[in-house]
């Protein structure tokens, strides 16, 4: 326990560029046990930014694209960074090069599409969802980093050597998935007992938020027969995108 509070202010400065590390002990070597709590964090953030931008009149369109670059700015860019790489190493044929092309520094062009593709969806989705877009954005951002949690615990790690293999290293199953999961209970209990959603809605959010990075981790491992650090951050970015997607149908 002395371990595991600092381990979640070591979780947020390494997945955010909050400024905490001056101000509270960290310790990293549990911090992907975090990885939904820190979603939340994010989340709240963006849905306070949210509520301003709504409050001050900004238009919708606008609002999105400031909210998904302060997105990206909150989190360093650091999974976005993830998706580019991926899409660059998947798009080569050589299955022995995919790990090098992913692992090089410089952006090729299916990166950049990749990018493309993952800050429009956002960007659109955001602008079409008109309720509760605070509580989306909390809840798209922990079930992303639940998705790299899930892919942390069950796929193999390609590299010897990397950010992500000291996240598989110290996490012990199945308590500490047991532990970060528990995000889901405050985030139901908002759902019925102040957005006064329908038992329906619930569990139809909650269908979706699993499923959705369940298969985006499987999906990344069926290519590479493994996961990177890189196809961790691909995961968030993906599940986030697409859950945010799906969300706008039941917005309306």
């Amino acid at each position: 326990m002395k371990k595991l509070i600092p381990s979640f202010f070591g979780a947020v400065v390494f997945y955010t560029i909050i400024p905490i590390s001056s101000v509270f002990s960290v310790n990293f070597c549990k911090i992907a046990v975090w990885l939904p709590w820190v979603g939340i964090v994010i989340g709240i953030l963006l849905g306070l930014i949210a509520e301003f931008f709504t409050l001050i009149g900004i238009p919708s369109l606008t609002k999105a694209v400031l909210i998904v670059s302060l997105w990206i700015l909150i989190t360093g860019g650091l999974h976005l960074d993830g998706v580019m790489d991926t899409a660059d190493g998947l798009a080569v044929q050589n299955p022995e090069k995919k790990l090098e092309v992913m692992r090089d520094s410089q952006t090729g062009a299916f990166g950049v599409m990749a990018g493309i593709v993952v800050i429009t969806l956002k960007i659109a989705s955001v602008s079409e969802i008109t309720e509760n877009l605070w509580f989306n954005l909390i809840l798209v951002s922990s079930w992303g980093r639940w998705g790299q949690l899930i892919a942390i615990a069950l796929y193999l790690y390609l590299r010897e050597k990397g950010k992500g293999a000291f996240l598989k290293e110290n996490l012990h199953l199945p308590i500490d998935v047991i532990i970060s999961s528990l995000f889901i209970i405050p985030l139901v209990i908002t759902q019925y007992f102040w957005l006064n959603q329908s038992f329906t809605i619930i569990t139809l959010t909650l269908l979706i938020s699993i499923t959705i990075p369940l298969l985006t981790g499987w999906w990344f491992k069926q290519q590479l027969g493994g996961h990177t650090g890189d196809t961790y951050g691909a995961t968030v970015e993906w599940s986030e995108a697409l859950i945010l997607s799906v969300l706008t149908i039941l917005d309306h």
